[in-house]
């Protein structure tokens, strides 16, 4: 893994050596995979159609065993730390994307995308994520290669992110979007006409005067892209407090966004319903935040301890299982409160 030489606290730089389970085949091989089903889901979206909750519960289902059964291979062929890194970084990322998939759907009901429509939104969104993670996962790499106080930065962040998360959590802040406040929106509209209907999944459209317009669907897309770069900002450096391995943090990047297209709609539903999942994400940034500065701690002065892997998938899920089970109560006790006759009767 990430092994530092010896340096004094106070040096700018330190000669770092990142080593990675990846051969160049394997590297190419996941990322054509990871170009094969993009591109499969691009075909799945190129007719505009409503999808149903059996075709989103099929392709979720297949969404989680791929990534599952990739862990085992990892175990088999690589060892238990390897698979246990792989399986920490998938969650932590798999519940940093349904955060991911909250804010799409205040975005796609501030835009009122027509439900045909909202598939390809999601799809472009999901490619757009995973091209900017990879551009941060390369910058990640490259700055722990470099400066030995990179993983104190990457703490920092997460800790700063899990304050602001926590914040919002109890602060029970309104999360409407108002579209027009959007940056995205006022830069694209300060430079092009914009329609207000959609036409179709096109993203600029004629006028009558022959003048080339914009769609809502140019905007939402923008506003969509522009929210993938600050979630890449907090997902790529809560998965290097899990693992240095660059190879481990584009797969479980990779694998925890692809399923989301399908996921949004099994999940639309029921994600105002987990009242308490701010709350939870507060909680792991906080942890994983306190890891990397450990972490940093530790190869400047030797003494202080680390936090080992199953520890972490221990907090991990402890803190993902509560908050999904208070979320649920809370709801419960809400429904109880709103329908009391029905309660009785139950």
């Amino acid at each position: 893994m990430l092994t530092l030489m010896n340096t004094p606290p106070y040096a700018a730089a330190a000669t770092t050596t990142l080593t990675s389970i990846a051969t160049p085949a394997l590297w190419w091989w996941t990322i054509g995979a990871v170009v094969a089903l993009i591109v499969v889901d691009f075909l799945i979206t190129r007719r505009p159609h409503e999808v149903g909750m059996r075709e989103a519960v099929g392709w979720s289902a297949f969404y989680v065993a791929l990534p599952v059964a990739f862990g085992v291979w990892l175990w088999r062929v690589h060892g238990s730390q390897t698979g246990l890194e792989y399986y920490t970084g998938y969650l932590v990322e798999k519940s940093l994307s349904v955060d991911n998939l909250f804010i799409f759907l205040l975005l796609l009901t501030a835009f009122a995308v027509p439900k045909p429509l909202q598939q390809r939104v999601l799809l472009i969104g999901v490619a757009g994520a995973l091209v900017l993670r990879g551009i941060f996962i390369a910058l990640g790499a490259q700055l722990i290669a470099t400066f030995s106080w990179t993983f104190l930065i990457f703490g920092i962040v997460l800790l700063a992110t899990a304050v602001k998360v926590g914040r919002d959590a109890l602060a029970h802040t309104d999360h409407a979007v108002e579209v027009g406040s959007l940056r995205s929106v006022r830069l694209l509209r300060r430079f092009w006409p914009v329609t207000d209907t959609y036409a179709g999944s096109r993203l600029t459209t004629r006028l009558a005067d022959g003048r080339r317009a914009l769609t809502p669907m140019a905007l939402v897309i923008a506003a969509i892209l522009a929210t993938d770069i600050v979630f890449a900002v907090d997902s790529v450096p809560a998965v290097y407090g899990i693992t240095e391995d660059p190879y481990l943090v584009f797969a479980t990047n990779a694998f925890a966004l692809l399923g989301l297209r399908a996921l949004y709609f099994v999940l639309a539903g029921a994600l105002s319903s987990l009242a308490h999942l701010g709350h939870g994400l507060a909680l792991i940034l906080a942890f994983i935040g306190v890891k990397l500065v450990l972490h940093w701690a530790h190869d400047v002065w030797a003494w202080v301890p680390e936090i080992p892997t199953l520890v972490s998938l221990g907090v991990v899920v402890g803190i993902l299982v509560t908050v999904t089970v208070t979320s649920i109560l809370s709801a419960r006790r809400s429904n109880t409160v709103s329908h009391p006759e029905g309660a009785a009767h139950r």
